[in-house]
């Protein structure tokens, strides 16, 4: 933890501190940050505030003195909720605009974690608690150099994985013939779970492939009791994501890649698939444009604004009932990350896209029982530029 980085970021976000609190592990963005021991074991309220200028302070329960002893700072301890109350009056005196994770009206569902009532608290006290969204960007989205080349073998080893998985999908389909042992998307996921293992990759549910009308359901997940035959004429939707299952050098997790692919099967694709997915194609480049121009032009820009880029595009194709989830999403560590979001559909978020960070682009158009279009890929930025990070796709896959 590097004091003096967080308390000029404190500064700049114009606040006059940032306050940490947990129990039970409510907070896991507060542990992250903070560099503590996820595995501890918490059963009493601490709370640590780094003012925008000055000493840390802490203040911990009697029984439990010792859990913030590895943060620099004075100590104050507490027994009772009345002494509790009075500590953290005073721990907190001289500042007013406090920052802490939470999001007014719960818009920014990530960092949203400090319980209303403790909000309630601090209120009475005077305090005016303000989101720490932006602060909790900068301290757990921002990469490093290691972290974004991890994203790259990543990236290098699925977009692999695809290319062989097409030529898989062609050769089972055929053996298989539509008979008793039939090629379904189960198999074909397991055969992606294998390669991804292979790879040296770790990843958490998935991945998803989808023919014909489950195509249509974005977070469809084949199982072996559900799932159909993969036969010639579906359309077929894959989406893939993973990271480097060894750890960084500095004991971090890997970050990372996440894309979505659709394709036909042994014929040419219809004029409404090709319709669609032009739409969703010139979506997903217009959202990836607008924040190549931002970045290019060093200019702020928010999540939201991306995901309007994006869905103004397919609102005009007249798909746009049919787009239902976020332009897109923060990468890191966690395949969703805690960064901004390309989204003004489920949340209107006002996070700016901060430079060496990553997430991805993938609008979709999803016809209810008939088949689904995403397009997805990701995005990495640095102060003056943003750029693509893998293959990008630009018609229909033939298999």
């Amino acid at each position: 933890m590097q004091v003096d980085e967080m308390q000029a970021a404190i500064r700049e976000q114009g606040v006059d501190g940032w306050l940490f609190y947990d129990h039970h592990h409510r907070d896991p963005i507060a542990g992250r940050v903070l560099g503590m021991d996820p595995a501890a074991h918490v059963t009493r309220r601490w709370y640590y505030f780094v003012p925008a200028v000055g000493e840390p302070r802490k203040l911990v329960h009697r029984i439990e003195s010792f859990r913030l002893d590895g943060l620099p700072g004075g100590k104050r301890e507490y027994s009772s909720w009345q002494e509790l109350a009075a500590e953290l009056e005073r721990m907190l005196e001289g500042a007013r605009r406090i920052a802490m994770q939470y999001s007014p009206g719960n818009a920014i569902l990530y960092v949203s974690m400090v319980d209303a009532g403790t909000v309630e608290f601090l209120r009475e006290l005077g305090k005016e608690i303000v989101s720490s969204a932006d602060l909790v960007s900068r301290f757990e989205a921002v990469l490093s150099e290691e972290q974004m080349a991890s994203h790259a073998l990543a990236q290098r080893a699925i977009d692999r994985i695809l290319v062989a998985a097409w030529r898989e999908i062609a050769a089972r389909v055929r053996s298989a013939s539509g008979g008793a042992g039939a090629f379904t998307e189960y198999a074909m996921m397991q055969w992606l779970a294998g390669a991804l293992r292979r790879e040296g990759l770790e990843w958490e549910n998935g991945p998803n492939v989808s023919v014909g009308p489950n195509s249509a359901d974005s977070h469809y997940e084949p199982t072996a009791e559900r799932s159909r035959a993969i036969r010639e004429g579906d359309f077929l939707l894959i989406d893939i994501w993973g990271r480097q299952a060894k750890p960084l050098a500095d004991g971090r997790a890997a970050i990372h890649y996440d894309v979505t692919w659709t394709g036909v099967i042994g014929r040419e694709p219809s004029e409404r698939e090709r319709t669609i997915f032009a739409a969703v194609v010139a979506a997903r480049d217009a959202a990836i444009a607008a924040v190549e121009r931002a970045f290019a032009e060093r200019r702020e820009i928010r999540g939201f604004e991306a995901d309007r880029a994006a869905r103004r595009v397919i609102d005009e194709a007249g798909f746009g009932a049919y787009f239902t989830h976020r332009t897109g999403h923060n990468i890191a560590a966690d395949l969703h990350g805690t960064g901004a979001h390309l989204d003004d559909l489920e949340t209107h978020d006002e996070r700016r896209i901060l430079p060496r960070t990553c997430f991805s682009v993938e609008p979709g158009v999803y016809l209810p029982g008939e088949f689904g279009v995403r397009s997805e890929v990701n995005m990495l930025t640095v102060e003056d530029r943003a750029w693509v990070t893998g293959a990008r796709q630009t018609e229909l896959v033939r298999i």
